[in-house]
């Protein structure tokens, strides 16, 4: 009888601990998601250079429109959507990487920032983070933001690139 209670209340402990979970391993970043649908397709106009091996080469897409490294190409069209602060288009050493370009510490703050390009870096021009884009992942290299650049996804179908919010 004894046994058969402990068994009882363990298995109500149980219930109650897994009722008082919630969906908290669910991150939830501090850059809201706003719509992104980019297409770029590298086998035609400016973008036949913006292959796998140019390491460090990037495309910022935003309401000004398509710039390659820092050059403008051209206007954004009407079915483009450009995420919160601008889309940033990088090659890593893992290949294309994504990335909203506005800054989570200011996000948080209820500012939008958006990133500069320097280099192999996104620089929020307001708070001063910097955000390292070869390593694939735009962590945070000064340590005043605690989270990386929103992450998009991105669709590589033979050299169309698909860029959407995950």
């Amino acid at each position: 009888m004894q046994r058969h209670r402990l068994s009882y209340i363990w298995m109500i402990c149980l219930v109650l601990l897994l009722a008082g979970c919630d969906n908290s391993t669910t991150f939830q970043s501090s850059v809201p998601a706003y719509p992104v649908r980019i297409v770029i397709d590298t086998k035609v106009g400016a973008f036949v250079h913006f292959m796998p091996t140019a390491l460090g080469s990037h495309i910022v897409v935003n309401k000004e429109g398509y710039f390659m490294d820092g050059k403008y190409i051209i206007s954004a069209g009407a079915m483009d959507a450009w995420g919160y602060g601008g889309v940033v288009v990088y090659i890593s050493s893992n290949g294309y990487d994504a990335y909203d370009m506005a800054c989570p510490y200011c996000a948080e703050k209820g500012n939008c920032h958006p990133c500069g390009i320097n280099g192999a870096h996104a620089v929020c021009p307001y708070c001063g983070e910097e955000y390292d884009l070869l390593s694939g992942v735009a962590v945070p290299t000064k340590g005043i933001a605690h989270e990386t650049l929103r992450r998009l996804n991105i669709i590589n179908s033979d050299g169309r690139l698909t860029i959407t919010q995950r």
